[in-house]
């Protein structure tokens, strides 16, 4: 009888906080990509600071983004290239660019996340087994709107010195359609957003071999790849030997580049709950990487890296306390 008093009381207990938690709404990516998997993750921790978020999956981002501005939603993973896109009013947002620059001066940032790494992907018997190997073929880049775009055009360029159009034909799909395109061969290369340890790469690989173009290490330390790296938000990876234990190039690490994303608000959240949401990531990132492998190459040693809008100053007031020291242009 006592026991069952003792879980009663738990369960009332848990009611009560879930009742009195405040409702935020946060919209991500893909279920299967880290846009969409660290707003899942994240939910269970932020409910134990008191926040009840409601995760919104499958969106397309650079319109999440807006509406944040606009104040018509709490939270969003946000591509920081597409960001900078918004303060010039270019990109996407070229046909209502004083709109968007007026909204992206209400954006404020919360905490950068890894996103998903770029996994150049080729056919094992298409002849492809360097980046010159590409000249003139067609090339998966993204979907027709977003930043992923610029960030797969800049990385072929950087790996290859090829360029979009005049070395390559791009070809531009929805993401929901990538993968079955090129397994029915409408492109040569496919740019697979995916965290390192993808099922998707490894179920492609069973069906028929592939290979991952690796970067030449090289590379990475050249201007024109600085340049790539701070304009389109990403930084380097490497795909441990044997990750994919059945592709061609299984026994070879492999040099890559990862997308950063940030985890967006309006300006307008209330400083204790943007510190709140700020510190109670950082606090739950070992244990939900102990729970999710595909989470495993989160990094907090740099939890700063790929920001690109201001910070909101209840998360400046978590890294100050961390003993931080913030970049001017993000104050």
């Amino acid at each position: 009888m006592r026991l069952n008093h003792c879980l009663a009381g738990t369960v009332l207990s848990l009611a009560a906080a879930f009742a009195t938690a405040q409702t935020l709404t946060i919209e991500g990516g893909g279920a299967a990509s880290t846009t969409g998997l660290v707003p899942q993750s994240f939910a269970p921790y932020a409910a134990k600071a008191g926040y009840n978020l409601q995760v919104v999956l499958n969106q397309v981002l650079t319109k999440s983004i807006m509406k944040v501005g606009a104040g018509k939603l709490d939270l969003s993973v946000a591509p920081p290239p597409a960001y900078l896109l918004m303060e010039r009013g270019a990109g996407p947002y070229a046909s209502q660019a004083d709109t968007a620059k007026a909204l992206a001066k209400n954006v404020r940032a919360l905490f950068a996340f890894q996103g998903s790494t770029m996994h150049p992907v080729v056919w094992a018997d298409s002849g492809i087994t360097q980046w010159s190997d590409l000249k003139d073929k067609r090339i998966f880049v993204g979907p027709p709107a977003g930043a992923a775009n610029s960030q797969s055009t800049g990385m072929v360029e950087s790996a290859s010195n090829l360029k979009a159009d005049a070395d390559y034909e791009p070809v531009k799909l929805p993401w929901g359609q990538a993968t079955q395109s090129f397994q029915d061969g409408q492109y040569d290369l496919y740019i697979a957003f995916f965290p390192i340890g993808s099922q998707t790469i490894t179920e492609m690989s069973l069906q028929r071999k592939i290979r991952i173009l690796s970067i030449a290490p090289e590379v990475f330390d050249t201007p024109a790849f600085k340049a790539y790296e701070k304009r389109a938000g990403v930084s380097t990876v490497a795909i441990p030997a044997n990750t994919y234990s059945s592709i061609e190039n299984a026994d070879q690490t492999i040099h890559a580049v990862a997308t950063a994303m940030m985890v967006i608000a309006n300006a307008s959240m209330p400083d204790e709950t943007a510190y709140a949401l700020t510190k109670a990531y950082w606090e739950a990132l070992p244990q939900m990487k102990a729970s999710n492998a595909l989470l495993d190459s989160q990094d907090d040693s740099k939890p700063l890296a790929g920001v690109t809008a201001k910070l909101h100053p209840g998360a400046i007031r978590y890294y100050q306390e961390r003993g931080m020291t913030i970049p001017p242009e993000l104050l």
